[in-house]
């Protein structure tokens, strides 16, 4: 959420903001409605203080005639408050309704698009596989080693439903294993997040309103997390951090959900989109510093970009363009793997920071060292989301014959396993 003076002093940058992220929100309205709930709370403030006043009065009135006029006016005073208070409560929940759909500024260096066709191609890292064969995909190849069961999966959990068998769970728990070995020295917290969370931690990182849709909800009300994200931040909503425990860093695991329900007839086929899957998420909260921000930012693509590397998997990283950045979001990057059997680069990694847009939301704050408190700005980028990244690293190390070879990085985890197959 940017603070509302913020907006006013500068509505034509943020006007311009919303055009650029394609997000629809009537700015001349929040500030018509601004205007109005400034006006109301100070003749509230000003009733207030007029009936405080007069109750002293009353209360060292002589006699009746003297208190009479005066609790005639108190009466007044009470409906006139009562009426306003009202009033005043309708109009702050329009402001409200307002303010959460206001975007975030994206940064300078972010281009302006219309899909996600238009991010930018900034660095590509690794030599493309050439197959002396022709390649399998990832279902067949998994189906070829007994590691997936999709019609078991659609049977029991409706479309996009899949069992992961065998050596893909070794695969999947081998490389959590990595990821945390790559990033717990680099000072990240492991944590187990919850899932199941309640609604006010999707408002403040901004995934609610707009993203209704996409969420699954429980009938208590609760919400599916697509993302430790989430529940990361929702942890230091309403607290006050000292700025010497800054930055706090997680490397955050969490079971997630997500109804996909923008992509109709998008890979259906296999298990790079699916409805329940799980993730490693980075997680930063750091003082207010741009300069700090975009450091950090660097630093969790960076990770992301390790381990890739580790895993020897060609991969491109791309800035994303304006319409491609969510409400909060200041600048995001992707990193996208190499997938040989559809001949491009398909997303496994996002690195996005926000500034002090989803902690303005939640209410974390910290202590400077002058005293002065502040809001707390906030990153975060994938270190792993899985099954989907088995599609890669699948397609990448297969073998003539169907073999699979597996990553150097990975054996230790693995027994000193070499292939699976062959």
């Amino acid at each position: 959420m940017l603070d509302i003076r913020f907006i006013r002093e500068n509505l034509d940058i943020v006007k311009n903001a919303a055009r650029k992220k394609r997000i629809r929100v009537d700015l001349d309205k929040l500030v018509a409605l601004d205007d109005e709930r400034r006006e109301l709370q100070l003749r509230i403030d000003q009733l207030k203080a007029r009936q405080n006043e007069m109750s002293e009065k009353i209360a060292t009135a002589g006699d009746a005639a003297a208190r009479d006029p005066m609790i005639a006016e108190m009466k007044e005073v009470k409906e006139e408050l009562r009426t306003l208070e009202e009033k005043f409560k309708k109009v702050l929940t329009q402001w409200q309704g307002l303010m959460v759909q206001v975007p975030n500024v994206p940064d300078m260096s972010v281009p302006e698009g219309e899909s996600d066709a238009d991010n930018v191609e900034i660095r590509t890292w690794g030599e493309l596989p050439q197959f002396s064969f022709e390649p399998l995909d990832h279902v067949a190849l998994m189906k070829r080693h007994d590691m997936l069961d999709t019609e078991r999966g659609v049977k029991i959990a409706g479309f996009r439903g899949y069992f992961l068998k065998g050596d893909a769970v070794l695969l999947i728990m081998a490389l959590q294993r990595l990821v945390h070995d790559l990033l717990i020295p680099k000072g990240f917290q492991p944590l187990i997040a919850p899932s199941l969370l309640r609604r006010e931690a999707f408002v403040g990182t901004g995934y609610l309103p707009q993203g209704e849709e996409d969420l699954y909800r429980t009938q208590d009300s609760a919400y599916l997390s697509g993302t430790a994200e989430v529940a990361v931040m929702g942890m230091w909503m309403d607290e006050i951090l000292e700025e010497e425990q800054l930055p706090l860093k997680f490397l955050a695991q969490s079971p997630c959900y997500r109804r996909e329900a923008g992509s109709h007839g998008k890979d259906t086929r296999g298990i790079f989109r699916v409805h329940e899957f799980y993730k490693l998420e980075q997680v930063i909260l750091c003082e207010a510093s741009h300069e700090t921000s975009v450091r950090l930012h660097e630093e969790l693509t960076e990770n992301a970009e390790a381990i890739m590397q580790a895993l020897e998997i060609p991969y491109r990283v791309v800035v994303n363009c304006s319409a491609d950045l969510g409400l909060g979001q200041v600048k995001k990057y992707d990193i996208e793997a190499w997938v040989p059997s559809e001949g491009r680069y398909r997303e496994t990694h996002s690195s996005s920071y926000f500034h002090d847009f989803q902690t303005r939301r939640l209410n974390i704050r910290y202590r400077g060292k002058d005293g002065k408190l502040r809001f707390a700005h906030s990153l975060n980028n994938t270190a792993l989301a899985t099954p989907r990244f088995l599609v890669s690293l699948l397609e990448n190390y297969q073998r003539e014959g169907g073999m699979i070879e597996i990553p150097k990085a990975l054996r230790p985890y693995l027994g000193g396993r070499e292939r699976i197959g062959g």
